[in-house]
């Protein structure tokens, strides 16, 4: 893309890096060391996240450090230490015991960024119950489908997103035995055959101890959207704590007391790997705001927190983008150590922004769903190149690879040439099947790899570049072109803020490139700003690569998660079904 490496220096920074030797980290990992940082439960009886996370900091020296701080709407705070964890995590697992829920049992919740979200996820693991969060935006269909292939037992929401949300297709839920409501008293009072979350709370006991937990026994159900019918239910295990806890440390570069904001809500995967489990394994304190984005909002609580350690997704980059760097000389940032983000590929534009507008840059990573947490990374301690998703982590394999005229899958070779990526599946928090779904589980492996169904290339250096899924590759005059290529260079013109690309059918070139861009304050839609952003690309990318044609949108279709819907904009633009859109950010 043109963008050179940004080289990091240690006397930079006042802390030194977690992984400082890359090769040499990954010459001597084991994952069985990986484990033995953690102290799995009392008398050998196996690994329960909840007690990583918690308990054997609430049993240590650690026990009063500041453990969760959570920043309400109202500017309200409300603090945990790992002790106060502790016992209302332990509440919560006894209201579950209680009410008859147990091992495996599916606990949903459907809350904002609320306490009670957190102490529900952790309580929920103590009691070996499966936690399942759901994005607070989902309307009455995309809960009830999950749900259903979920075998939800309880479900914690709050009035007003019951009486919204869920009153009305209650009945069609026959396994959804308890409701537990948040907030008010009066409101609870005004919803029948439910149940008030704090009132049981304050009934139950603040001491519980955890059941000897297998490793291999299911912990959390993360849904994904597909593109046409029902969604996958992606299954984690206990073990996974293993990966989350050490790439915390290793990706994210935590130390202990460190002050860590990850952005990401619960209901994606990410809010719940790095925005509950992994912090409080590394035992740091961590920012939760139950506040969407705003500008000054998030500069000022990186000022007020001292925020260390930020996670965020590119949307939000673009979006901090869009609103200028003046505003940011009104605020003290000297705290932040570590930039991270996450969701989609971090386009180059926006590390070299961060770069100038922070004085460090954003470290690109890349995991899925179904990887259970970050496989790829920019490391502290490793130069960033912008565009890039970084190297693998220590412990994980990772390979390009490309099927034969067999049919079978073989590594590619050669350096730069795209292909899929694949991992080699020995690690501990690989998905271990979609709910219900075996067949579907079984066609994303083959000979010894997990097949991820994302293209990549791997440079001479070892760093792997994301190139597309390999359901939105375009082939137009032979070629063939991944959007995020096409998208990185519309932003480098100084009217994008975001850009989403797609092929388009063509007669002649089988399909040419289209491209949708909402632009930056300060500019409006013209046929004159139109050939300028296409003379652009055409300059920066060759004539047959760039796009042909360019729509402008006020905003582009994203998930809650800040991935680019293509394929929406590609319905919207051949008049296609939609498919699942209840990840579908709402404007």
């Amino acid at each position: 893309m043109g963008f050179k490496a940004i080289h990091k220096r240690y006397d930079e920074v006042k802390t030194e890096p977690n992984l400082r030797n890359y090769e040499q980290y990954r010459e001597n990992f084991s994952w069985q060391e990986a484990r033995n940082e953690l102290d799995g439960l009392p008398n050998g009886k196996g690994l329960n996240i909840a007690h990583e996370a918690i308990e054997r900091h609430a049993k240590s020296e650690r026990a009063n450090h500041l453990a969760i701080r959570w920043l309400g709407k109202n500017d309200e705070v409300k603090d945990f230490t790992y002790a106060d964890l502790s016992r209302e995590t332990s509440k919560f697992a006894n209201l579950l015991k209680k009410l008859g829920v147990g091992k495996g049992d599916k606990v949903f919740t459907l809350l904002g960024r609320v306490p009670e979200l957190y102490l529900t996820a952790l309580g929920t693991l103590k009691n070996q119950s499966v936690f399942c969060p759901l994005f607070s935006a989902f309307g009455p269909e995309p809960i009830k489908s999950r749900a259903e292939i979920g075998g939800a037992k309880v479900l914690v929401t709050n009035a007003k997103l019951y009486k919204m949300k869920v009153e009305g297709i209650r009945s069609e839920l026959p396994e959804l035995e308890n409701i537990l409501i948040v907030g008010d008293t009066e409101e609870h009072k005004t919803l029948t055959d439910t149940l008030h979350f704090q009132t049981l709370m304050d009934e139950a006991s603040d001491e519980f101890t955890i059941e000897p937990t297998d490793s291999e026994d299911m912990a959390l159900l993360h849904f994904t959207s597909g593109t046409t019918g029902k969604p996958k239910g992606v299954v984690h295990v206990h073990e996974a704590v293993v990966a989350h806890h050490i790439t915390g440390k290793l990706a994210l570069d935590l130390h202990k007391e460190d002050i860590f904001w990850c952005t990401a809500d619960p209901g994606w995967v990410t809010g719940t790997s790095y925005g509950i489990i992994a912090p409080l394994t590394n035992g740091v304190t961590s920012i939760i705001d139950e506040e969407e984005f705003d500008a000054a909002r998030w500069y000022r609580i990186l000022q007020d927190q001292k925020v260390n350690v930020w996670y965020t997704a590119p949307t939000a980059i673009r979006m901090l983008m869009k609103a200028g760097t003046e505003i940011i000389k009104n605020y003290d940032l000297s705290n932040l150590r570590f930039l991270a983000s996450v969701g989609e590929p971090l386009n180059p534009e926006a590390v070299v922004w961060s770069e100038k507008a922070f004085g460090k840059p954003f470290h690109d990573n890349w995991w899925q769903s179904e990887t259970g947490g970050i496989m790829i990374a920019n490391f502290a301690s490793v130069d960033v190149k912008p565009g890039s998703m970084g190297k693998p982590l220590p412990g994980i394999e990772a390979e390009i690879v490309e099927e034969n005229e067999d049919g079978e899958i073989e590594i590619v070779k050669e350096p730069n040439q795209a292909g899929e990526l694949a991992l080699r599946t020995e690690f501990p928090s690989l998905f271990r099947g979609y709910l219900n779904q075996l067949e579907r589980y079984q066609k994303c492996f083959a000979n010894g790899f997990y097949l991820t169904g994302d293209l990549a290339q791997k440079d001479e250096d070892g760093y792997f570049r994301f190139v597309g899924r390999k359901d939105d590759l375009i082939k137009t005059s032979g070629h063939l072109v991944g959007p995020f290529e096409v998208e990185s260079a519309l932003l480098e013109h100084e009217a994008v803020a975001e850009a989403g690309v797609i092929g388009k059918p063509h007669p002649v070139a089988g399909q040419i490139i289209k491209a949708f861009v909402s632009l930056n304050k300060g500019f409006e839609p013209s046929n004159k700003l139109k050939r300028g952003i296409l003379g652009h690309a055409r300059k920066r990318l060759g004539a047959v690569v760039a796009p042909k044609e360019i729509d402008f949108l006020p905003t582009l279709p994203k998930t809650r998660s800040g991935k680019i819907m293509r394929r929406l904009l590609k319905a919207h633009e051949l008049g296609l079904p939609e498919g699942d859109i209840s990840t579908l950010e709402k404007n």
